[in-house]
Formats: structure tokens, sequence, C-alpha cells
């Protein structure tokens, strides 16, 4: 699954370096400006390149982060579950969570090279408050990769809250394997389980 989604997150640090200016950026602009400015720094650390890790993960703990709304993604991921966690467990889910995708995805960004984007225009209204972003990632002798966020503008600016690479959405893509494991061990055998897979990345990365 990593191999699937290994162009992933060098997309989703397209927030890295996102404008701390108090106008609101439409989600396309923001999409297209941050995420070229971004990879050029990618392009240009070496440390990156040569697969570290943790300065990648510091990278998405101190500014991609803001930029997700992981309470929407987690609520997604879990489906009908989610409505039958207390607000301690969807606390403990939603920290899980973000930390399984931030260490499971961080290597991805090692990964990019000489990736191309193209950004289609963005279809919706100027008061659409829930809205997708198209990019598309070109790469010589290969079938573009389509990549899709699906943004929401909330009072502190538009957060992502799922994405679809080449069709297929990250977060939905846990559901099945989140609501097998409640029904086996309850919600919070689920946090056990996401507990333990965090522990695992983490001492693999060191």
């Amino acid at each position: 699954m990593l191999r699937r989604f290994s162009l992933l997150l060098t997309v989703c640090l397209m927030f890295v370096a996102a404008p701390s200016s108090a106008e609101v950026m439409a989600p396309d602009e923001l999409v297209k400006n941050v995420t070229l400015e971004v990879l050029d720094i990618v392009s240009k650390d070496k440390e990156i390149q040569a697969g570290n890790v943790e300065k990648v993960i510091g990278l998405v703990d101190a500014k991609v982060l803001p930029h997700f709304s992981f309470d929407s993604m987690t609520a997604l991921a879990m489906g009908v579950s989610w409505r039958k966690a207390t607000p301690e467990q969807k606390t403990k889910l939603i920290r899980e969570f973000r930390t399984l995708l931030v260490r499971t995805y961080a290597s991805a960004i090692t990964s990019y090279r000489d990736e191309r984007f193209e950004f289609l225009p963005l279809r919706a209204k100027p008061t659409d408050t829930d809205v997708t972003v198209n990019v598309r990632v070109l790469k010589s002798g290969r079938q573009p990769v389509a990549i899709d966020y699906d943004m929401e503008k909330t009072a502190a600016g538009w957060k992502c809250y799922n994405m679809y690479v080449a069709g297929v959405s990250l977060v939905l893509n846990y559901r099945t394997e989140f609501a097998n494991e409640v029904r086996k061990s309850g919600i919070d055998g689920l946090i056990a389980v996401l507990e333990k897979k965090n522990k695992e990345l983490e001492a693999g990365a060191k």
C-alpha cells in the first residue's frame, strides 16, 4: 500500500510553506503556489533525498498538520463507529490516526525526483465551502496519476479532509480495516492496534 501511494505525501507537503497572510487564499491557488515552492525545496534537500524520514516528519508536524482537518478525516475513516465513540476515545483515535498517516507516508517524499504537476481549473462557485482540487502528476514514460483533494472552508482557512490517488481514497482506504477491528475488539481494541502500529513505525524509523 505504501508503494501505491508513493507520491502521496510528496504532494501533501504542498502545505509546508503555506502563507501566513490573514487573507484566505483560494484552494486551487494555495495548492499550486505552495506545491511548487515546497517541491523546489525538496529537490534541493540532500538529507530528505537520502531518506531522512525523521526530518520529513519534523516538517510535517510543524507545517503540514495545521492545514488538515484530522477530526473530519478520522470520522470519515471510522464511518458509523465514530458515533459510538466517547469523547475520550475520539481524541485518542484522532491522535493515533494522525500519527499513523504521518509516519506511514513520510518516507514517500524521499521518492520525489522529476515529476511534474498539472493543476486543473477549479470547478466551483465563489460561495462553495466544500470543493475538490484536481492535480495530475506527470512523469515521462508513465500514465498521469490523478491526485484529488477534498477541501472544506473553515474559520481558519481551507483545510483538506480527504485525498484520492488514482481514484483511491486515502481515508476511506482505512474504513474496512477499522470496521473489522471494531467488530472484533471494540473501539478500544482499534486504538490499541493503532498505538502498537505507530510504535513499530517509530522504532523502524530510528
